[in-house]
């Protein structure tokens, strides 16, 4: 299933998800710019790589811009490809900003890094001696998703749902939506094992999406109800 938006309303406009979503475009712009070389530099640099973090490897002088821990937060900024950067910036534009209104500007700034860096390390931890740089916004995304289940099981997202040469568009409430997006990270992670499959930390996703799960209670408004 693809989303394409929900219906569900929002009190105060998401200033900072607007500014991540901007953020992310304008690194994948700079990144495209570069000569592949140097776009491969950026990524080794910049990206998390969990044998670089727990110190089994380390990087080229030349290459290592920030200190490992670093790459825990500039590797939310970084994407593969355009598909990447589309696919995350679509579930964030859709689902970010009533997450960000539960919550308020300040505190959801402190909620997506929270749930990015859970996400790294869920991957760290499965495969900590892996050299493939991890990037993408996707982890952090999956934090807003878990969040997102728990404020607003019940708001209708209207999706579309391919069926083989045949589309069907509907609205699905975004527990089914959320759960099965949930359930298929799980199956993928199963099926790949310790490694990447297709180039896609899913063990990421699952460490975000329970991430968000955990925190959403915390980082509400207090007068913000769950399971609304």
């Amino acid at each position: 299933m693809i989303p394409l938006k929900d219906d569900n309303p929002v009190e105060r406009t998401p200033f900072v998800s607007y500014t991540i979503l901007a953020a992310c475009v304008a690194t994948f712009l700079w990144q495209v710019s570069l000569d592949p070389r140097a776009a491969q530099h950026a990524i080794y640099a910049l990206g998390m790589i969990p044998a670089v973090l727990t110190g089994q490897a380390s990087l080229p002088p030349e290459i290592a811009l920030v200190p490992p821990i670093g790459t825990l937060l500039t590797s939310m900024f970084l994407h593969g490809g355009w598909m990447h950067l589309i696919g995350n910036m679509l579930y964030l534009w859709i689902f970010a900003d009533n997450v960000e209104d539960a919550m308020g500007h300040s505190r959801f700034i402190v909620f997506y890094v929270v749930a990015g860096i859970a996400a790294a390390l869920a991957q760290l931890a499965l495969d900590p001696a892996s050299q493939v740089p991890m990037v993408g916004a996707s982890g952090a995304i999956s934090g807003v998703l878990g969040a997102y289940l728990l404020l607003h099981p019940k708001a209708n997202v209207l999706v579309v749902v391919p069926l083989g040469v045949f589309t069907q568009i509907v609205h699905l409430p975004a527990l089914i939506v959320l759960a099965l997006w949930f359930g298929l990270q799980l199956f993928q992670q199963v099926m790949t094992g310790t490694g990447e499959g297709g180039g896609v930390a899913f063990m990421a996703h699952i460490g975000g999406f329970l991430a968000g799960m955990a925190l959403i209670p915390l980082f509400k408004r207090r007068r913000v109800r769950l399971f609304d």
